[in-house]
Formats: C-alpha cells, structure tokens, sequence
C-alpha cells in the first residue's frame, strides 16, 4: 500500500472539520504539560471546538483551495489546530483565557470567518465576547430605556391616584 494511501485518510479528516468551520486557530503548545494539554483539551471539546495536532504537510494539504488557505505560511514547528464549528470566537478566547494559566502556549494565526489574522490580530478578536453575550447585551441596551420609561409612567399613575 502506498503511503499516500494511508495519509489520504488524515488530509480528508481535516478537510471534513474545514468544510464547516466558521474559524481556524493555529497554535504552538511547546513546553506544555501533559496536565495542562489534557485541560486545554477538555475546555475546548466541552465549547464544541475541534483541537488536534497534525502534521504540518497535512493541514497544508487540507487547507489547499480553501478560505483557510492563507495559514499554511505559518505552519512551521510544532502546531495544533483549534477549529470552531459554531462560535467563530470561541477558539481565540478559550486559548487565550488559557494563555493565563499556560504562559508558554502562543497563537501563531487564524483565520475567523474568512479574514487571515496574524498572532497579534488573533488575540484582538479573542476579546471579542461570543455571540450569546453580544445579543444579551443589545437586548438589555434596548430593554433600559422601555423599563423606565415603564417606572416613570407607574410613578405618575400613582401620583395621580
């Protein structure tokens, strides 16, 4: 069996998980634990994220033709990739909240719906609250205003009475 054979697999795996992602989060996890690895892994899979490490030459392969494409100057040394399905922050600030615990975890670069960000860039859009928290807040913003206006309108009431 040839080895393309047996690497063709892997490279569609990649691709399968790409497909979908709203973002793509490249790392370098040098000097990491084992403790720690096992609770990035874990804070990351209960966000719903994909995190795996890869060769290089496969997620070269994989991101080929693709808007993630642009990562592949970045794949050098030791990398893992953190893939968002569903929220296309989460993977920059779940990192990034671990970057406190885990100073010698770094972003090397992302790409979060379809813009390429450098490993700065990346840490910006990690502060950047998920999508739940945004509508949360947009609703509360507008529901002040219609609250005491509600107050102000009972307190007249009652006045009047």
């Amino acid at each position: 069996m040839a080895k393309v054979e047996l690497k063709q697999p892997i490279v569609d795996e990649i691709k399968g998980f790409v497909e979908n992602a709203k973002a793509v989060v490249l790392v370098d996890y040098r000097g990491l634990t084992v403790a720690q690895d096992t609770e990035l892994r874990k804070k990351l899979r209960e966000s719903g994220i994909v995190y795996k490490v890869y060769k290089n030459t496969f997620l070269n392969f994989a991101f080929k033709g693709t808007e993630f494409e642009e990562l592949s100057k970045d794949l050098n040394g030791p990398t893992a990739v953190a893939i968002g399905l569903d929220d296309a922050t989460a993977p920059a600030r779940i990192i990034n909240d671990m970057l406190k615990k885990m100073p010698k975890l770094e972003f090397k670069s992302g790409v979060v719906e379809g813009t390429y960000y450098d490993s700065k860039g990346i840490q910006v859009i990690a502060t950047i609250p998920s999508r739940e928290v945004l509508i949360s807040r947009l609703l509360g913003s507008m529901q002040s205003p219609i609250a005491n206006l509600a107050r102000v309108l009972k307190q007249i009431a009652e006045k009047a009475a």
